[in-house]
């Protein structure tokens, strides 16, 4: 999933990546609004509140809203930072940095809410602020990799861009419609798999609160190490068969 660039991915790989980073898009943005009562996966919401408080003139609120949307940005800001930085060393060097450090922001929230939280203003504020730097870490790193194609976690541009495939898709004039099917099977599979994430979220917050933070990384953890499988077989066949690999060398 995060060993191949963009123009040599394939269908299976970009579903994959879709599921995945859907699903953990969809978990923290139910939990999110559970537990904080705001949406931590996109910013549409924020944007429209943060209009709200300029019009009434709420100077603290419009810092707090302004700080939120920044910390998505600069989660998709270092994401693609790190890419750019790394990727001639190793594309899955590159890809999984930015996953390692949402992991830790994971964390952070997960020992921070089920340990110390106190649930007062400040601390909401910062962790929803955590947790919006670590969905835009996500969404730029999944965006990148798949060169636009994937935005894990939003749906208002895949609702534009799932109208706009269908009705090419369905439109007789459409030469090469595997290409558009196939966009149309990720998107469908971002929806799905973001729905699915919402449900498992909200019925095991209820049940575990913030506990249900520490399963996130797990899937995350997923994604780091699907890739390494290949190596890690590859490397136990060489120890259980030294002779067979020996002779295919030579």
């Amino acid at each position: 999933m995060l060993r191949q660039p963009q123009e040599k991915r394939t269908l299976n790989q970009n579903l994959m990546l879709a599921s995945s980073s859907a699903f953990v898009a969809g978990i923290t943005d139910v939990v999110g609004l559970l537990a904080f009562l705001a949406f931590t996966s996109n910013v549409t919401g924020h944007v429209a509140n943060l209009a709200k408080n300029i019009l009434q003139q709420n100077l603290n609120d419009i810092i707090i809203f302004v700080l939120w949307l920044l910390m998505f940005m600069i989660g998709s800001f270092t994401s693609n930072f790190i890419v750019q930085s790394l990727k001639h060393k190793s594309s899955y060097r590159a890809h999984s940095v930015p996953i390692i450090l949402e992991i830790i922001v994971l964390l952070f929230v997960a020992i921070y809410g089920h340990k110390f939280y106190q649930e007062t203003e400040i601390e909401r504020k910062i962790v929803i602020g955590s947790l919006l730097f670590a969905m835009g870490l996500q969404n730029g790193l999944v965006s990148n990799i798949s060169g636009g194609l994937i935005k894990s976690t939003h749906l208002t541009g895949l609702f534009t861009d799932l109208g706009s495939e269908l009705a090419d898709w369905l439109h007789p004039k459409t030469k090469e419609s595997q290409i558009v099917k196939n966009k149309i099977y990720v998107r469908l599979t971002v929806l799905t798999f973001f729905i699915f994430g919402g449900l498992v979220g909200g019925y095991f917050f209820n049940i575990y609160e913030f506990k249900v933070f520490y399963f996130v990384p797990v899937i995350l953890l997923t994604i780091l190490y699907y890739d390494m499988l290949p190596v890690f077989f590859h490397k136990v066949y060489q120890v259980i068969y030294p002779t067979k690999t020996k002779i295919t060398k030579n």
